[in-house]
């Protein structure tokens, strides 16, 4: 990638790194933070930092775990790193902010601690724009409120409303304790109005049925 504008998929590598995180979403234009602490993802995170930041979010396939090197679904989101601090335990503090979806094409063979693949962009050039799709967002806010309650998250419901509609929809995805099932659905929406629509339906069975849902996310 060159300079720090709106990058093209000309722009992006034609390989990466990847981190698979079990119940992990990221989504473009989403900030996810990560607190890294295993020796593949210290050198992972060292030499993206010697590169272009860009790292791979996948999630190991239904019931793989995280442990070893797990199958992992064909579609992720590279995130760059916007923000990197380390600790005095020697942990690294970092933040991706969501760039593009992508879909796996092969694994490169392990020449290192961590994994890289080639990966395939075309499909999600749209991913490197705002998406101005419409969305129910009433409906979405409607869903929300009895959700969060069972949840007990805390909103502040003025700024929710304030909210443009991509990040309402990209914040609650991300954060919301949903099955890595699902979050790999949110993922794979093909824009944001599918993305609202599946994320609607999630909340409002969530908030009936009052199932428990559980984030297994370990970094």
């Amino acid at each position: 990638m060159t300079g720090r504008g709106a990058p093209s998929l000309a722009d992006l590598p034609a390989s990466l790194p990847i981190f698979p995180l079990t119940g992990v979403l990221l989504l473009p234009r989403g900030r996810l933070p990560l607190n890294i602490f295993e020796e593949r993802y210290l050198a992972l995170t060292e030499d993206a930092l010697k590169g272009d930041r860009l790292i791979g979010m996948v999630q190991p396939q239904e019931g793989a775990g995280d442990a070893g090197a797990p199958p992992v679904y064909r579609t992720g989101c590279a995130g760059r790193m916007t923000s990197f601090s380390e600790t005095d335990d020697g942990r690294y503090l970092i933040t991706l902010t969501g760039l593009a979806r992508f879909d796996i094409r092969r694994e490169l063979p392990r020449e290192g601690l961590y994994r890289r693949v080639v990966a395939d962009w075309q499909p999600y050039g749209g991913d490197l724009a705002d998406d101005a799709a419409p969305i129910e967002r009433e409906r979405l806010i409607t869903a929300l409120k009895p959700f969060f309650r069972r949840h007990n998250i805390a909103a502040e419901w003025q700024a929710v409303e304030k909210t443009p509609d991509e990040r309402l929809v990209t914040t609650v995805a991300m954060a919301a304790p949903f099955a890595p099932s699902e979050k790999q659905a949110l993922l794979e929406a093909r824009d944001l109005a599918e993305r609202a629509r599946l994320l609607t339906a999630l909340v409002e069975m969530a908030a009936h049925d009052g199932g428990e849902r559980t984030d297994n996310a370990r970094h």
